[in-house]
């Protein structure tokens, strides 16, 4: 399995709180997705915000996160912004 710092945009402490919530590998945070993982850490971490998302995509997805799509950010907005009041 390989480590979450292995993965653009990843470093020591969103890897210390992926792991915190369960999340302990790339493969891991692969399957769970950026939105659940998003979720997960918003419930554990409530100071994370949308670009914490933008990064678990780009991690995903294997580049930086200022490089996603307007399409991808979008989507990924509208679903954090769904989380606020939840």
């Amino acid at each position: 399995m390989a480590q979450l710092a292995s993965m653009r945009n990843i470093g020591k402490e969103m890897e210390r709180k992926l792991k915190a919530i369960g999340i302990g590998s790339a493969e891991e945070l692969i399957q769970t997705g950026s939105k659940e993982a998003f979720l997960r850490l918003k419930v554990r971490f409530p100071q994370v915000c949308l670009v914490h998302l933008y990064t678990l995509q780009g991690a995903i997805d294997g580049i930086e996160y200022n490089r996603l799509t307007d399409a991808v950010k979008r989507d990924l907005k509208r679903f954090s912004d769904g989380l606020i009041g939840t």
